[in-house]
């Protein structure tokens, strides 16, 4: 595993630890499909959520919150229709799209954005 693997899955278990701890429960971790991959799929009482984890080290080059580009957002909203259409049992929830970002310096702080961006 490389190094830049071993922060990412530390950034996604940091917010996975976050989100649950606000009462969201776990469906599903990595989704991966030939669009895209979304990082975590929660549950907020009865919307779907779908989680981009960002971590960044350091704002040297942006926040990790602005590292979402749209071309990102684009993979994720993707990736989202392909996992309701193999998953009918969440057809008719409600979706969103929400970003966890982790900066660790100076000070480790997580940000949580509520409906972060919307499918076009």
């Amino acid at each position: 595993m490389s190094n830049n693997q071993a922060r990412g899955e530390r950034g996604e278990v940091l917010a996975l630890k976050y989100l649950q701890h606000r009462g969201l429960t776990m469906v599903e971790q990595n989704f991966r499909s030939r669009r895209g991959e979304i990082d975590l799929v929660m549950l907020d009482v009865d919307q779907l959520v779908f989680v981009e984890v960002r971590l960044r080290n350091n704002a040297l080059f942006g926040s990790a919150a602005e590292s979402i580009t749209r071309q990102k957002q684009l993979r994720v909203i993707q990736a989202a229709h392909y996992f309701l259409q193999s998953r009918s049992c969440w057809e008719g929830h409600a979706c969103r799209f929400d970003v966890v970002a982790i900066s660790e310096q100076p000070q480790p702080r997580i940000e949580w954005i509520r409906d972060a961006f919307q499918p076009t």
